[in-house]
């Protein structure tokens, strides 16, 4: 890593330095590697002076590297020769001062023999991992009901200065799939972080333009305090302002997804449902010391405009607070009730009503005698699979069947189809109806 005779840009900084949860090159490097490999006194002596001069806050920085030169000095740390138990035990150690700290060692022969690329290694080999896990998109899907959702793993570095910045094009293309749909699902439960660029731009696509209600940062840079806020530096040009939004959380979303979830629920712009976040509110970045080691420090602390604080420590509270692995279902549930009640009529309104009712009726089927509907109806069957009912038509796969109320099924895979039991005046089910949302149906004989 570079060093530098002057402190960066902001606005370098603010876009790149800042990545929450990746590597970010926000500071020059500690110390020079020594020619022999550095004990754990001294290593230690190397991670109080990074977080001396780098943490948010002077007076806590100057208090944990005095501890801990006190610590080693103490032979706290000295049975620890081994690197990887070493990085353990001062990562045990400073996460309970930021979440975000945390100290690693790499194998220095591994690094030095790894190939490298123009530009500056880590941002080099950052960039390149974010390209081959599609910059955070994992799934972008339409759900029964007009319902959308993205299943979003990591919050992207942005780069507004280049119109076809890959990362942006590809967070454009998911909220242009989302365009049409009566309510959306952000699903933070599984992502760990990235930059505050995607934060404030997937922000600014369901809130107006300007508002203010973005993240104002206190940042620490060679010894100087700076400011900037989370507003992004370009706005999303069609923001959505009253789609019914959710936010999925678990104690595994961190950093940036906090962000993202905590500045949309202050705002009152989304629900948050799931479980209670990690707590990882202050931004840094990675500090390379001697023989392998790096330490993550916090060079940066949010403050939000309308509550006045943050998340450090006790995490993003859920508004509906229900376990992660079920989070989607209730959220679906939400989004189709809200669905239901601004549409009365009309195909679309039908749709998500019969969506909502399957989504019931799969929690708490309806109790049915299997024997009443087996057999054939015409070029349909009714088949038994160890007490669930499936539709088999031709060559088709088979559909299973949700049971909705007596006589009445859809298909478990697509709520907007129906089948509903007709029976003779001897009470026996003599024929089939399949009937669809849009008002199409057929009937077939027993």
């Amino acid at each position: 890593m570079r060093q530098s005779s002057r402190p960066p840009r902001l606005g370098a900084w603010r876009r790149r330095a800042a990545t929450l949860c990746l590597i970010a090159l926000c500071a020059p490097a500690v110390a020079a590697p020594p020619a022999a490999p550095a004990g754990p006194r001294a290593i230690v002596a190397q991670v109080a002076d990074a977080i001396d001069r780098n943490f948010y806050d002077p007076q806590r920085a100057a208090r944990l590297a005095a501890q801990l030169r006190e610590e080693a000095g103490a032979g706290r740390y000295d049975a620890d020769t081994d690197p990887r138990d070493l990085a353990t035990a001062l990562s045990r150690r400073l996460r309970p001062e930021d979440n975000h700290f945390r100290v690693e060692w790499r194998d220095p022969a591994l690094a030095a023999a790894a190939p490298r690329g123009p530009g500056p290694r880590p941002s080099a080999d950052a960039a390149d991992a974010s390209r081959r896990r599609n910059y955070g998109l994992r799934a972008v899907e339409t759900l029964a009901g007009n319902v959308g959702y993205l299943d979003l793993r990591e919050l992207p570095d942005l780069d507004f200065d280049d119109p076809a910045d890959p990362a942006r094009r590809a967070l454009d293309a998911a909220l242009a799939l989302l365009a049409e749909r009566d309510a959306v699902i952000v699903d933070l439960r599984h992502n760990g972080g990235g930059s505050p660029a995607s934060v404030g731009y997937l922000t600014s696509a369901f809130t107006p333009r300007g508002a203010p209600i973005y993240n104002r940062f206190r940042a620490r840079l060679d010894g100087q305090t700076r400011s900037f806020d989370e507003a992004p530096l370009q706005w999303y040009p069609q923001p959505r302002l009253d789609v019914p939004l959710y936010v999925l959380t678990s104690a595994r979303t961190g950093s940036a997804a906090e962000a993202l979830a905590y500045t949309l629920q202050a705002a009152r712009r989304a629900t948050v449902i799931g479980e209670a976040s990690a707590g990882a509110a202050n931004p840094g970045g990675e500090f390379p010391l001697a023989d392998g080691y790096r330490v993550f420090v916090s060079t940066g602390s949010p403050t939000n405009p309308i509550t006045g604080g943050n998340w450090e420590g006790r995490g993003v509270q859920p508004d509906i607070a229900t376990a992660a692995a079920q989070a989607l279902d209730t959220a679906r549930l939400r989004a189709l009730e809200r669905i239901v009640a601004a549409r009365q009529d009309g195909p679309a309104a039908l749709d998500a009503r019969w969506t909502l009712e399957a989504l019931r009726a799969q929690a708490a089927p309806a109790a049915f005698a299997a024997a009443d509907y087996l057999g054939e109806y015409e070029r349909l069957r009714i088949e038994d699979d160890n007490g669930r009912l499936l539709l088999r038509d031709g060559r088709r796969p088979p559909q299973p069947l949700t049971a909705l109320q007596r006589d009445l099924f859809c298909l478990s895979d697509d709520p907007a189809v129906r089948l509903r039991f007709e029976r003779g005046a001897d009470g026996r089910v003599a024929a089939l109806e399949t009937l669809r949302s849009d008002g199409r149906s057929s009937r077939y004989r027993r």
